[in-house]
């Protein structure tokens, strides 16, 4: 659509914070009142733009091996949250901290979804490989995604392939998982070639 494209060119360069509906309307060619007719707010586009872009890149693999489906999800969001995803994302819970309605829209309309997607996995890990996990996958859903937000968030620390397995494997260790190889895993980097696992050439 026209208009999350614009604000997603918007947001190469400029912050989620110093846009407008008006910047929004004037770059997509269209009156603010079409903006208002699909979106209330500006943060509902802008959330909207961001997911059009970054859900598609970081998909959760339905034909591998649920450890090894979550280490391919974890590791194309280690690589879109080091670009502009990333940038996006961190100005949109920057600007819940002001406006708490920002934070329950980026909930219901993008945390929610994914959230039940990663636990749908987890759960799956849980019963078919007998990993060291609790009954409550919750807790394992956070142990694996937050370190990602927190290195997002401060930026203490790179979002990168080395940090990607160090993290998995020693999250793998603790659960008595099989560690995958990062550099081995079917993901698409940014602005990079699909890098394949030799099973798939």
């Amino acid at each position: 659509m026209q208009i999350l494209a614009a604000t997603a060119r918007l947001l190469e360069t400029r912050t989620v914070q110093s846009i407008s509906i008006e910047a929004i309307a004037r770059e997509a060619g269209v009156g603010k009142a079409t903006i208002y007719r699909w979106w209330d707010s500006k943060a509902l586009v802008v959330i909207d733009a961001f997911m059009e872009h970054h859900i598609v890149k970081t998909p959760m693999p339905r034909n591998l091996p649920p450890g090894k489906a979550i280490a391919t999800h974890l590791v194309s969001l280690i690589h879109e949250y080091a670009g502009w995803s990333g940038r996006i994302v961190a100005q949109i819970i920057a600007e819940g901290q002001a406006d708490p309605a920002v934070l329950r829209v980026f909930r219901e309309r993008f945390h929610y979804g994914r959230r039940a997607l990663v636990r749908e996995m987890l759960e799956e890990w849980r019963i078919a490989e007998r990993i060291r996990a609790p009954e409550n996958v919750e807790i394992l859903a956070e142990l694996l995604y937050a370190p990602v937000y927190m290195r997002l968030m401060t930026g203490v620390g790179a979002l990168d392939d080395r940090f990607a397995q160090e993290h998995i494997d020693y999250t793998y260790a603790l659960l008595g998982a099989d560690v995958p190889n990062v550099a081995e895993l079917e993901v698409v980097r940014r602005g990079a070639p699909l890098v394949r696992t030799a099973a798939a050439r």
